[in-house]
């Protein structure tokens, strides 16, 4: 069986073959951490962890890089607004998209690039493309010539006249074309900036992705991923600068997720409708959230509202169940041969169907289709005088893998302590003060894979059980 993605940019489902065999280069758009993320942001970081778990479930090597962009405008003025040093607001709202993903069953990526680590690499990317006529400096800012990109629009699908008929030069900016958008900007007074041959400043939004996905991917990435409200101007612009500059196609396929609506309205801060992850996770079983996200499938918008979270929580329950009771049949199984290898057939057909599903553009809504009616068939089978062990293995077996490929853990860890985790936070806090941040950083990962989740403040690590 082969697996089709839709692609943005061809609007259609492709088949999906990857630059190296076995080996799949993905890059996801990451946060800007001036504040905790909301649900929309947790979005795209469930649906594709899932594509990466599936990928690996289905044999890929998957080189997942998920970015952060910790300095920008909005962090700026966080930190201003708090009277915070820039990198201390970064690095705390870094470690909170940490905790609150992980929660959310979020694998870490294989690589979580930072703006300010990837400094050298974005001004040697603009240099290049000044020197091949794509771009251009103008007291201090550069900014990148769209109309020389002749396929300017093409994932958006939008033409460059349509888009010129609505772009304008904004005050204090030094652009030839309304159209032409900035890859490095000229610091304002005491802003924070670095140096490079165009004056002290920092990265325009879009040249950093690009510059990252390079680095750690290559010029040629299999699948760029991101938020429905990316693929224009970001991902648009990623493509054009990556494509000039390195005379190669950038990205293979172009995947995007669908927005979130809360209670049918579309989620904003004026409408007082916006939701922090980091709130609803303190409220709900964070693998309620992640189940109700993979309902609907990516591409589709998603309604939130407490009464159909309340539905996913049933539902997940019902999976749930059926698998403890299978472990406590289990105890009085036998090797019991009658309809025994018709059940393992039967199980085995569940297995081709969720991967059929799955194969199908990441299709999680009739994947979970396919766990209701295992869970279904196994309480059929539970309600049988006598049971086989093999077979209640297998049917185990077969939720615990299809589970895990969602992201969903069937059986609860055993909790810790008040007093060992307290013990460790202790440890994580001598460790971040003797500047080692990968024991520190091990020590918030174990405790978050055991659902405890970590809260940096100024006055001292809190924790609470998620």
């Amino acid at each position: 069986m082969t697996i089709k993605i839709y692609n943005t940019l061809t609007r259609q489902k492709e088949p999906f073959q990857t630059i190296e065999e076995g080996k799949v280069r993905m890059y996801v758009c990451g946060p800007t951490v001036y504040n905790y993320i909301h649900i929309g942001n947790a979005r795209p970081a469930i649906v594709f962890d899932t594509v990466r778990r599936y990928l690996e479930y289905r044999g890929y090597d998957v080189q997942y890089v998920l970015n952060f962009t910790d300095v920008d405008d909005k962090i700026i003025k966080a930190a201003n607004e708090l009277g915070e040093e820039v990198q201390d607001v970064a690095d705390r709202y870094i470690d909170a998209y940490m905790d609150d993903v992980q929660a959310l069953g979020v694998k870490k990526a294989v690589h979580h690039p930072r703006v300010t680590e990837t400094m050298d690499d974005i001004i040697v990317f603009i240099k290049q493309l000044i020197e091949k006529g794509y771009a251009y400096a103008a007291d201090g800012d550069v900014y990148f010539k769209t109309r020389s990109f002749e396929d300017y629009g093409n994932l958006s699908h939008q033409s460059i006249d349509e888009l010129r008929s609505g772009a304008r030069i904004q005050v204090g900016e030094k652009k030839d074309d309304p159209l032409d958008f900035t890859l490095w900007k000229q610091a304002k007074p005491g802003e924070i900036a670095w140096d490079s041959p165009w004056g002290r400043g920092r990265p325009g939004w879009h040249i950093e992705c690009s510059a990252m996905a390079k680095k750690y991917l290559g010029e040629t990435i299999d699948i760029h991923a991101g938020g429905q409200d990316l693929a224009f101007p970001h991902h648009e612009n990623e493509i054009a600068q990556s494509e000039a500059c390195n005379n190669a196609t950038f990205a293979n396929y172009w995947m995007h997720n669908g927005y979130i609506n809360i209670d049918n309205e579309k989620m904003s801060k004026s409408l007082g409708n916006f939701v922090l992850a980091h709130d609803l996770i303190q409220k709900h079983d964070p693998q309620v959230v992640r189940f109700f996200m993979l309902s609907v499938h990516y591409r589709n918008p998603i309604n939130f509202s407490e009464k159909l979270l309340e539905g996913a929580k049933n539902s997940l329950e019902r999976i749930k169940n059926a698998y403890q009771n299978l472990e406590h049949r289990k105890q009085a199984s036998t090797n019991l041969e009658q309809d025994k290898n018709e059940w393992l057939e039967k199980i085995d057909t569940y297995k081709q169907r969720f991967i059929q599903e799955m194969d199908d553009d990441f299709n999680t809504a009739n994947a979970i289709a396919v766990l209701f009616d295992v869970t279904k068939d196994a309480n059929v089978y539970l309600e049988s005088k006598q049971t086989s062990t093999q077979v209640i293995e297998a049917f185990q077996g077969l939720l615990e893998t299809l589970a895990n490929v969602l992201g969903i853990q069937l059986v609860e860890e055993t909790e810790l302590l008040d007093e060992e985790i307290e013990a460790l936070i202790q440890q994580r806090v001598e460790a971040r003060k003797q500047r080692d941040f990968a024991l520190a950083d091990k020590i918030r990962d174990d405790l978050k894979g055991k659902n405890i989740i970590l809260e940096d403040t100024p006055q001292g690590t809190r924790w609470k059980r998620g």
